[in-house]
């Protein structure tokens, strides 16, 4: 296909009005409004009112500041399903997290020989002649302190599940009388 239009003027020397620039359109004195898209252009500073057909250039060069966008929300709801859902799955989380750092902390106070020491000091403070006293190295062992965790872990992951499920419905009651918890975002370009 050819384009059978004609040559078309570069930007740089065209000197014609540009859409909405009409010679001899006055606009009323008063307040400045900037220039719309597609709407009547504003005359120029200093001219007087009159359109001087001055040769437009193309902006170049970047901006000297960032500009950041902003945006105001609202949190007015929060789907109690939702909030279910994913305390469960973190306080899950913090159970696996409790029981491996229980573990760890046992094997390292083990190895230190800190059971031991305590053990025997506390075995010859409750002995007497007919017995041994107090045997801590066989209450505090690994299979019990793991056991005693879960039990805590799970216990955990339950009162932490539904205390937050009850508090979004909390959340929800009290966002219908108040409008909720408002945010604001920023976006840095």
């Amino acid at each position: 296909m050819t384009d059978t239009r004609g040559p078309k003027p570069s930007y740089e020397t065209y000197n014609g009005p540009l859409p909405g620039e009409r010679a001899g359109a006055q606009q009323p004195s008063g307040p400045y409004h900037p220039p719309q898209a597609y709407g009547a252009q504003a005359p120029a500073a200093g001219t007087g009112g009159q359109n001087t057909g001055a040769v437009r250039r193309p902006r170049t060069g970047a901006r000297t500041t960032p500009r950041t966008r902003k945006a105001r929300l609202r949190v007015a709801k929060a789907d109690p399903w939702s909030v279910m859902k994913v305390s469960f799955l973190l306080s899950i989380a913090l159970g696996v997290c409790t029981v491996v750092a229980a573990s760890v902390l046992w094997m390292v106070m083990d190895a230190m020989g800190v059971f031991s020491t305590v053990g025997g000091t506390i075995s010859e403070a409750t002995g007497s002649n007919e017995s041994n006293g107090f045997d801590l190295q066989s209450f505090l062992s690994l299979p019990r302190v793991l056991m005693f965790t879960s039990v805590i872990a799970v216990i955990d992951v339950v009162l932490m599940t539904a205390l937050a499920t009850l508090g979004a419905f909390i959340y929800n009651l009290s966002a219908g009388f108040v409008g909720g918890v408002e945010l604001t975002l920023a976006e840095d370009e």
